[in-house]
């Protein structure tokens, strides 16, 4: 049998750990009560609550007021590239106007079929695809189209200053062309596929 000295020891050990536990659940639920209590009181003082809705609506005010100014600067930048590009368009077809009207009607003439001349664009799709090997799109034909008419009007141009110095009249003739191609490549202002630059022999 269990000796009747040991129970009451094992009893009374076992009372005052009960005793302690209770008294550290009191004091853990007064420290939660004092935080909760703080917080309470923290969310009603008034003065803290006010000092930092002020604070951001400060900030939100500054924020907004700067990304408007940005903005703004943004859309006046682009409003007054567009006056400039419109003056100088408006300035440009004025010259243009006062040009054409003190023109010859031989010199009209001329001009209206510059204007008109145009490189057909499925021919020069044609040969793009057959160098490049792929398909290209309608702006780069377009711009190929316009960049062809500007070298054949260089070559006219050159072969029209060549029949001058020959003291020859115009229509051009095919040696006036061949001459101008050559001097304007002796000016590499045409490129030559077939000549290569050795660097060393």
């Amino acid at each position: 049998m269990a000796d009747p000295a040991r129970i009451k020891t094992e009893d009374k050990s076992l009372r005052k750990a009960s005793e302690d536990h209770p008294k550290s659940d009191e004091s853990e639920d007064a420290k939660a009560k004092s935080s909760h209590e703080s917080k309470e009181s923290s969310s009603q003082d008034p003065s803290k609550q006010e000092v930092k809705p002020e604070t951001a609506a400060g900030e939100d005010e500054e924020e907004g007021t700067s990304g408007e100014s940005d903005a703004k600067r943004l859309k006046v930048e682009p409003e007054k590239k567009k006056e400039k590009r419109l003056k100088v368009d408006e300035d440009e077809i004025q010259k243009m106007q006062v040009l054409v009207s003190s023109f010859s009607e031989e010199q009209l003439n001329r001009y209206e079929m510059y204007r008109r001349s145009a490189f057909p664009k499925a021919a020069i799709k044609r040969l793009i695809q057959s160098i490049t090997g792929s398909s290209v799109s309608q702006n780069v034909v377009i711009a190929m189209s316009g960049i062809s008419k500007v070298f054949a009007g260089e070559i006219v141009e050159e072969a029209l200053d060549v029949c001058e110095k020959w003291g020859e009249t115009p229509p051009l003739q095919p040696k006036h062309m061949r001459e101008a191609v050559r001097r304007l490549k002796s000016r590499d202002q045409i490129p030559n596929t077939k000549f290569k630059n050795i660097v060393f022999h």
